[in-house]
């Protein structure tokens, strides 16, 4: 008893303690993993049914995911498939309600279905209904986001089905509208499971590539369950992000999914987005002449209205005898000129007559002219002065005592003289 007691005390207690010279029972280990399995909850799931075999009591059946290649094997009691109102068939869309369970004997690990229940058309309307309104409480369909397109794109991508109708159509009318146009194609699934996953890559692809101005994504009609991929949330967040502008060309007029409200562009078939996304190259010439016809108009209009003008400057008196203006300005100058001449003349009579003027009051004011009138200018003198040297003025009788010797000075000479001595002035 003790050395079982030993040997269970060393066993480790955590998978992570276990080694090659301590490991654990396998009983232990299926033992943990089966607590470990039963602890974890149901879970709901989605997917369709793709095999379907009944067995006595039992059924087995395998659910395929929606959007991924990704299956899961599944076993049911008949009794539970029995409470559906309408039967089970392959590829119904189902939801299940799904709990593992591990064998402990066998080590099989299982998947048990306790309830399962069918997809309705409601069922995914409403599904879709909110997933709209919860992307659009996002602003996923805000206008600020729509992009414009271009008004030719230099090469069109276009993502469609293998082969499709859809694909023909556009080409064909985008064909017929612009001959020229281009297109980068890639055909992908547009329905089943490997839709979404096939357009997403398609759709960055194309948005990557530098040459591609516009995307159309185009599939023809179908059932409400054909559509589903092009309501995907995972497609509608990558034609969000695309930096290129991206078409919708999805079914028919009333089918309406997701992708029509984030697309940039939503037309109504595929030959309606071959329409909106080239020009009409009839249209586009008839456009052209218009344009060069009222560029004609407006030239010509132009020409004649200022060959009017011209015409009319012309016809003014001044253009018409441009020396008008010239011998107007000629009577001008010599009508200045005469009125120059005259006052320079009148200038010179005043100036010359000033000049008489003062040339007489000077002349008046003069020593010569005081001498002409009898008076006299007595100088001394010394003897051995030649006539003509200044001497000084006598002024009084005392500057010339009797016997010196002077010279006066009158109008018509000078001539010496001697003092005889001083006299009073007589009185007046």
């Amino acid at each position: 008893m003790s050395e079982d007691v030993a040997a269970a005390t060393t066993v480790p207690g955590t998978a992570a303690e276990t080694s090659p010279e301590n490991p654990w029972p396998l009983q232990l280990l299926s033992q943990k993993l089966k607590m470990h399995i039963d602890r974890a909850p149901s879970a709901w799931v989605e997917g369709q049914v793709i095999e379907l075999n009944r067995r006595g009591t039992n059924a087995y059946l395998t659910l395929r995911d929606i959007d991924a290649e990704i299956s899961l094997p599944a076993s049911v009691w008949t009794k539970v498939l029995d409470r559906q109102d309408v039967p089970l068939e392959r590829g119904s869309r189902v939801v299940a309600l799904l709990k593992a369970e591990f064998w402990l004997k066998t080590g099989r690990l299982s998947m048990s279905v306790k309830d399962i229940r069918p997809v309705g058309l409601g069922d995914l309307l409403a599904r879709i209904e909110r997933l709209r309104h919860a992307l659009a409480a996002e602003g996923l369909f805000s206008d600020a986001r729509k992009k414009p397109l271009p008004l030719l794109p230099h090469r069109i991508g276009l993502i469609t089905g293998r082969d499709s109708d859809a694909k023909k159509d556009v080409l064909r009318n985008a064909a017929l509208r612009w001959p020229a146009v281009e297109f980068e194609v890639r055909e992908v699934a547009v329905q089943g499971n490997t839709a979404v996953a096939q357009i997403i890559a398609a759709l960055r692809e194309l948005d990557a590539h530098p040459e591609v101005d516009v995307i159309v994504i185009a599939r023809g009609g179908g059932a409400l369950e054909d559509l589903l991929p092009f309501s995907n949330e995972e497609l509608i967040r990558a034609v969000s992000g695309a930096s290129t502008p991206v078409v919708s060309a999805i079914g028919h007029e009333a089918d309406r999914p997701i992708l029509d409200d984030v697309a940039d562009l939503r037309a109504s078939t595929p030959t309606d987005a071959a329409k909106r996304i080239v020009p009409d190259v009839v249209e586009e010439l008839a456009r052209v002449r218009q344009a060069r016809d009222q560029l004609r108009r407006g030239a010509t209009r132009l020409v004649e209205r200022e060959t009017d003008r011209l015409a009319s400057l012309r016809s003014r008196p001044v253009l018409a005898s441009p020396e008008v203006m010239v011998n107007i300005r000629h009577d001008d100058i010599e009508r200045l000129k005469g009125r120059s001449q005259s006052a320079v003349t009148t200038a010179v009579v005043r100036a010359a007559d000033q000049l008489v003027h003062l040339k007489a009051q000077v002349r008046a004011l003069s020593p010569q002219k005081t001498l002409d009138r009898g008076y006299a200018v007595v100088q001394l003198a010394d003897g051995g002065q030649e006539p003509g040297t200044r001497h000084d003025v006598v002024r009084h009788p005392d500057q010339a005592p009797s016997g010196t010797p002077l010279t006066v000075r009158v109008a018509g000479g000078r001539f010496t003289a001697e003092s005889t001595g001083g006299q009073e002035p007589a009185e007046d």
